[in-house]
């Protein structure tokens, strides 16, 4: 295993999984090379409530599309739901649904860079049980090597890939913030209960990556703690950070409900990105003492293959068996020799417990190491931000293809040392809830 750079260490993912040289490179040069569908069972919409449709979208976050797309329809948000949300910088193709709409009512939408194809109607909204998984297809430029060396790097890297039966299932970088990779650490303090110092975290920690006057406004309130003066320096685009601010000028600093209004999902995320974290961590400490990811040890816990119908060979974390004897850990390793089983590791919350052995061993590390309980995921000064907690797939199963094109469309006019402008393009799938960066950061390796 390689020693990850800095900038991973710092989310959780102390190592690359496989040893080969990377070919270097960069991603989204273009929204164009980076594409993502969902996919999902095919079936046929013969009616109801819920207007089904298929959505591709260009530079788009996904809450501000539903936000703009609910205004122009003159709707409540409430009405609009979808499986996944989907990166901003990429060309995304995704199903959402719309109760109570006719389909006359799109007409009105004339939002920039999407498409909307009506699929049909449905009785029941789309959620994330939906989904089956994603459909990548990303180009990486400005290669660090030469056409003959990338194909080299590319080839022993999806072979080193396939021979381990896939790679650690790490949360992405996404899960974090890509420019503030601040949410795991306001979830951190949301669990140790400083609420104050969350919401401050949130709104005023300023981060390299952000434009100097965004940086010079939060640096000012993290100084500062003035928060009328903020709300005058934010500018409008930070609508969250705002939203927050508001709150506490109106109702005098009341920093427990600050997030309160934010969407569900969003006020989830902040404790579901520190259990994330936590979560590569005891992924990063397995793989230190070379403990297996595609078989068990005593103590483990692993998961069944879905026999849903459409869902079959996917994992399901709902139904869980601990191999804590010799007759189990044979049972269940010969289950995941046949890919009829999966070893999980914990997201911890409030209803979690330990497991036993050498696995729980490392799980208790990590928790004393964070100082933290399973107690305190309950986040008491608002419940609503806390997390009952669940398992998660340690092996992301991946297959990915590849080829060298030559310069295309965007290319590469700005590669120093590239001078045939050549790129990779990667294709896979994956389940839901993992992570592309997780595969494309073995590829480039920068």
């Amino acid at each position: 295993m390689i020693d990850a750079p800095k900038s991973d260490k710092f989310i959780g993912m102390e190592y690359y999984a496989t040893d080969s040289p990377g070919c270097g490179g960069q991603l989204r040069q273009n929204t164009k090379d980076f594409l993502v569908r969902e996919l999902y069972e095919e079936k046929d919409y013969e009616g109801g409530r819920f207007l089904v449709v298929e959505v591709e979208k260009e530079n788009w976050d996904n809450h501000h599309l539903v936000r703009d797309l609910s205004r122009q329809l003159k709707i409540s948000q409430r009405r609009i739901s979808w499986a996944g949300t989907k990166d901003k910088n990429a060309i995304t193709t995704q199903r959402m649904c719309i109760m109570n709409l006719d389909e006359a009512e799109l007409e009105r939408v004339t939002l920039p860079r999407v498409k909307i194809k009506v699929l049909g109607r449905t009785n029941k909204g789309v959620s994330l049980g939906d989904l089956l998984g994603n459909e990548f297809q990303i180009r990486i430029k400005n290669l660090a090597v030469d056409r003959n060396e990338a194909a080299r790097c590319v080839e022993a890297i999806t072979k080193e890939i396939h021979d381990q039966m896939g790679l650690p299932n790490y949360f992405g970088v996404q899960r974090f913030g890509d420019t503030r990779p601040v949410t795991h650490q306001v979830g951190e303090f949301l669990v140790k209960g400083d609420i104050k110092k969350a919401v401050l975290t949130y709104l005023a920690l300023p981060f390299p990556g952000e434009p100097e006057s965004i940086k010079a406004a939060r640096s000012s309130l993290w100084e500062e703690g003035d928060l009328a003066k903020a709300l005058k320096e934010y500018p409008t685009r930070l609508r969250y950070e705002r939203a927050i601010l508001n709150h506490l000028i109106e109702k005098d600093g009341d920093y427990a409900h600050a997030f309160d209004g934010l969407s569900a999902n969003l006020k989830k995320l902040f404790v579901h990105a520190y259990q994330s974290y936590i979560f590569n961590k005891i992924l990063s400490n397995r793989m230190t003492l070379g403990l297996p990811l595609d078989k068990a040890v005593l103590g483990d816990v692993v998961c069944f293959t879905s026999k849903v119908k459409g869902k079959e060979g996917l994992p399901d974390t709902s139904r869980i068996q601990a191999a804590d004897d010799d007759a189990s850990l044979k049972a269940v390793n010969r289950l995941m020799s046949r890919q009829r089983a999966h070893l999980t590791l914990p997201l911890f919350g409030y209803e979690s417990k330990f497991s036993e052995g050498l696995p729980g061993r490392i799980e208790r590390e990590v928790l004393g190491d964070e100082d933290v309980r399973f107690e305190d995921f309950r986040v008491a000064q608002n419940p609503d931000l806390g997390s009952p907690g669940l398992r998660r797939p340690a092996l992301l199963r991946v297959e990915p293809k590849w080829e060298i094109e030559d310069e295309v469309e965007g290319g590469n006019e700005s590669n120093d040392g590239n001078e045939g402008g050549e790129s990779v393009l990667i294709q896979f799938s994956l389940p839901p809830g993992s992570y592309a960066t997780v595969v494309l950061r073995e590829y480039m390796k920068t």
